[in-house]
């Protein structure tokens, strides 16, 4: 498939996507504050954003400014998170990133790549998310749900796993004003239809324009004689 025809089907897909999910928003539960976005963002690795919004209940009522987190026990803020896995490097990050931003860059969430990766615990996934959330700028998300589907609608090979190299081809087939809610739009389309073992192919609204689809269909096709 050329580059124009990928565009094309990209924009066909945004626009079935935007009617099947009006309401594109962020899972994570974080209030409109930066500084909460940025540590649920980090305890959502490994871990559901359900867990995380139930989990920050919690960590935020104890803990409910930047300064409050900043200031935090270590012990106090690892026991909170715990159910979220890896909670004793999670809980070490929160404290770090949140530290650093009320510091180094005065009580506001960075809103470019390049200080935003300087945060303990922040890759591009993160950095993304922030800057397209927080800032509305142009930003893929890579997670499992996008490196999956997209792979699946013939974007790049279903092989390809690299969250980098995924984003970068992503952020050129889709319209900038519409990268972020994409992203929030293709996880809810990943747990709903599109899920990583038993993808509801013949139900999918998209089947006709995506690789994966279309051949489940014709597997499905009864035989001729």
């Amino acid at each position: 498939m050329t580059e124009a025809a990928k565009k094309k089907r990209m924009a066909a897909i945004v626009t079935e996507l935007e009617r099947i999910y009006p309401d594109a928003a962020c899972a994570l539960e974080f209030g409109g504050e930066p500084w909460r976005l940025l540590v649920m963002a980090r305890l959502s690795a490994q871990c559901t954003d359900a867990r995380v919004n139930e989990v920050c209940k919690e960590l935020f009522a104890r803990f409910p400014t930047l300064d409050a987190m900043a200031d935090a026990p270590l012990e106090e803020i690892a026991k909170i998170v715990r159910s979220c896995g890896l909670w004793q490097k999670k809980s070490e990050n929160i404290k770090s990133e949140c530290i650093a931003v009320r510091d180094r860059f005065g009580g506001v969430v960075p809103d470019n790549m390049e200080d935003l990766l300087s945060l303990d615990g922040v890759g591009r996934k993160i950095a993304n998310l922030i800057l397209g959330d927080i800032y509305g700028k142009p930003a893929i998300v890579a997670d499992t749900h996008c490196i999956r589907i997209c792979g699946r609608f013939g974007m790049y090979p279903e092989e390809l796993k690299d969250p980098h190299k995924v984003e970068k081809i992503m952020s050129a087939l889709v319209e900038p004003s519409k990268q972020s809610d994409f992203c929030h739009r293709i996880v809810q389309f990943g747990r709903d239809v599109c899920t990583a073992r038993s993808p509801r192919c013949t139900e999918c609204p998209l089947r006709e324009i995506c690789d994966h689809g279309k051949r489940e269909n014709k597997k499905n096709q009864p035989k001729t004689s």
